[in-house]
C-alpha cells in the first residue's frame, strides 16, 4: 500500500447514516480513531438530525440537509477547539445521528389495577391499556439525558422508562378529565387526550415529543366488575327490591336444579344431608319468594289512597310467574300438587 493510500484511509470526507431498520433512536458514527477531513460533507436525511460532540461537550447540531464541514458551518466546534480563520486541517470529533421519525404503536398498560377517585363509586381500582407514539425532538437534550456515548440506542432500551411515565399519570388524567368511570368507555378520546397532556412534559424533559396517545380498553378487576353488574341490575329494575328478588331467583334456579338433580352430592347446593327433599322444599321457598316479589312490586306502584285495597297484579306478571313455576315442576323441584295450589292462588288474584 502506498503512502498516499494510507493517508486517505485515515481521513473521513463523507459523513452520513442510512438506517438499516426500525427501532434505532441514536447512532454514533464509527470513527475508529480516524479524523474528519476539513471541507468534507455531512449528509443529514429527512427524519434525521446530527450532533457533533467535542471531548464530551455537545457542539453543533444539524437538521436535514447537506453541509460542507468548515469553520463557518461548525461555529461551536470552532470555538471549543480555538480554530482560527485559516484553519483547514483534519480534525477529530464524535458524530451522532438521531432518528426523528415517529416511533409508533408503543404499548402501555397497567400490570396491576390502579386506584383512582371516582364521582360515583368514591375509589375505584381500574385496569387500562393502549398505545402511543413519540419522536426525538431535541437531540442535544436526548444525548445528554438518555443516550450518552453508546454506539446505538434503541426504542427497546427506552421502553420501560416511557411505559412507567404513562402509567404514572393515569390518575392525573382521570381527575383532569372529570369523567366518571362508567362514562370512560364512551369518552376514550377525551381520556386519552388528558393522559397525553399530563404525560407530555415528562417526555419533553428528556428531549422527546409525545405525538399521540390512544386508549384501547378500560376495565375493573373481576371482583369489582361483579359488584358493578349487580348495581347495574338494580338500576335496571328501578331499585325495586321485589323485582330484583325475582331476577335473582330466576338466575339461581338453573344452578339449584342442577345441584338437586345430582342428589345433593359433594358441592351440591342442597348438601349431602338434605338430599332431594330439601331441594323440593327450597323450590317451594323460591316459588313463595317469586310471589312475594310480585306483591312487593305491586304494592310500591299502587296509589297512596288505595293502600288498604288488595294490590292489583298485571295478568302478564301472573302468567310469567306461572311459567316459572311450571319450569320448577318440570325439573322435579315442585310436585304436581304444589304447582296446582300455587297456580290457583295466583289465578285468584286476577279476579
Amino acid at each position: 500500500m502506498g503512502l498516499m493510500d494510507f493517508i486517505k484511509k485515515q481521513f473521513i470526507d463523507v459523513l452520513e447514516w442510512t438506517e438499516s431498520g426500525d427501532g434505532t433512536l441514536a447512532w454514533r458514527y464509527p470513527m475508529a480513531g480516524n479524523e474528519i477531513q476539513y471541507g468534507g460533507s455531512l449528509t443529514v436525511r429527512e427524519s434525521q438530525m446530527a450532533v457533533f460532540v467535542n471531548e464530551g461537550r455537545v457542539a453543533d447540531v444539524f437538521g436535514p440537509g447537506m453541509y460542507k464541514l468548515t469553520t463557518q458551518t461548525l461555529p461551536v466546534l470552532t470555538y471549543l477547539k480555538n480554530w482560527d480563520k485559516l484553519f483547514q486541517s483534519p480534525f477529530k470529533s464524535d458524530v451522532y445521528f438521531f432518528s426523528t421519525r415517529q416511533q409508533v404503536d408503543q404499548r402501555w398498560g397497567t400490570a396491576q389495577p390502579v386506584t383512582i377517585r371516582d364521582k360515583d363509586f368514591g375509589a375505584v381500582r381500574l385496569r387500562a391499556f393502549g398505545n402511543y407514539a413519540y419522536r426525538v425532538a431535541d437531540p442535544k437534550l436526548f444525548h445528554t439525558e438518555i443516550s450518552g456515548t453508546r454506539d446505538r440506542y434503541t426504542v427497546e432500551d427506552l421502553d420501560g422508562q416511557l411505559r412507567g411515565m404513562m402509567l404514572q399519570h393515569i390518575s392525573d388524567a382521570v381527575a383532569a378529565s372529570g369523567i366518571p368511570f362508567l362514562d370512560l368507555a364512551a369518552n376514550q378520546i377525551e381520556f386519552a387526550s388528558q393522559l397525553k397532556e399530563a404525560t407530555a412534559p415528562s417526555f419533553e424533559a428528556i428531549g422527546l415529543r409525545l405525538e399521540s396517545v390512544q386508549l384501547q380498553n378500560v376495565s375493573l378487576p373481576e371482583e369489582l366488575q361483579k359488584i358493578l353488574d349487580q348495581k347495574i341490575g338494580m338500576g335496571m329494575v328501578g331499585n325495586n327490591m321485589g323485582q330484583f328478588m325475582q331476577y335473582q331467583t330466576a338466575q339461581a334456579i338453573p344452578a339449584m336444579a342442577q345441584g338437586v338433580g345430582q342428589g345433593g352430592g359433594g358441592g351440591g347446593i342442597a348438601g349431602d344431608a338434605m338430599g332431594l327433599g330439601a331441594g323440593m322444599a327450597m323450590g317451594q321457598m323460591l316459588a313463595n319468594q317469586i310471589g312475594q316479589g310480585l306483591n312487593a312490586g305491586s304494592a310500591q306502584t299502587a296509589p297512596a289512597g288505595a293502600a288498604a285495597a288488595p294490590a292489583a297484579i298485571r295478568p302478564d306478571e301472573v302468567m310469567a310467574t306461572i311459567e316459572k313455576l311450571a319450569d320448577l315442576k318440570g325439573k322435579g323441584i315442585l310436585t304436581e300438587d304444589e304447582f296446582n295450589a300455587k297456580k290457583a292462588e295466583l289465578l285468584k288474584k286476577l279476579i
